[in-house]
């Protein structure tokens, strides 16, 4: 999934490239650099969720030569992926399809720690909404100690469309959350599943848990009553991985 990274430089090329949905990394403008163009580049980044850095101008000098203006873009290393090739390829293949969608998980570190468990687990795809989550950046390969380059990634602007999608091709959603008594311990995780996880803050927006099949929680013993989420996620995937195994050796 790597690529050589890519730079855009200038302020209207790279509001351009924002505009056009571009895969972005991060956006670099030099320190005290302030016109109505900039503010308008900082607005329209923002707005796409995309990463804006003040940066020394002698940053931007070692990155480039080139006129930039003040500002360089970063084009994002990951390329992104069909959730229906996903989907078209597990079946192919004669597996049963593994997802896991995110929602709102914004922390870079935790974002690139699930990615990790995930490749691992054998996961055939990571979808996350177009907006709203981690940025795909340098911390985020670092984190997943370059787990991204070897997972798919799914980035869609229909969420409702793509868990749709999901059922209509025979997986079943189910959703990680406290609103629900019921064990994820006690659910049958086999056949084709995606896994929903939501953020710490805020949990799985409503508009997610109503696309569900089930919901599950996982169960808790101590006082601090939450779990990081990087962790429940691992713990959920891996309940999924010891049922599929489960049933195979039976």
């Amino acid at each position: 999934m790597m690529e050589k990274t890519e730079m855009i430089y200038g302020t209207r090329a790279v509001i351009e490239a924002i505009l056009a949905g571009k895969d972005i990394d991060k956006v670099m403008i030099q320190s005290g650099l302030s016109n109505d163009l900039v503010k308008e580049l900082i607005a329209v980044a923002r707005n796409s969720s995309v990463p804006v850095l003040f940066v020394p101008a002698e940053k931007l000098k070692r990155l480039s030569t080139k006129n930039h203006q003040g500002v360089i873009c970063l084009l994002s290393s990951v390329s992104f992926a069909s959730v229906d090739n996903l989907i078209y390829k597990a079946y192919q293949e004669g597996r049963e399809p593994f997802f896991l969608i995110l929602d709102r998980i914004t922390d870079v570190r935790n974002f690139g720690a699930i990615v990790r468990t995930a490749e691992c687990a054998g996961i055939d795809g990571i979808i996350i909404p177009e907006k709203g989550n981690a940025p795909i950046t340098g911390d985020a390969m670092k984190t997943s100690a370059g787990a991204l380059n070897h997972l798919a990634l799914c980035r869609e602007k229909d969420m409702k469309s793509t868990m749709q999608l999901l059922h209509d091709n025979g997986i079943r959603i189910v959703a990680c959350t406290e609103k629900t008594e019921k064990s994820i311990y006690s659910l049958n995780l086999t056949g084709p599943i995606a896994l929903i996880m939501g953020s710490e803050e805020n949990g799985i927006s409503e508009s997610f848990l109503r696309e569900a099949d089930d919901l599950a929680r996982i169960p808790l013993k101590g006082k601090i009553g939450s779990l990081n989420v990087s962790v429940a996620a691992g713990i959920a995937i891996y309940e999924v991985v010891r049922q599929h195994e489960k049933e195979r050796i039976q």
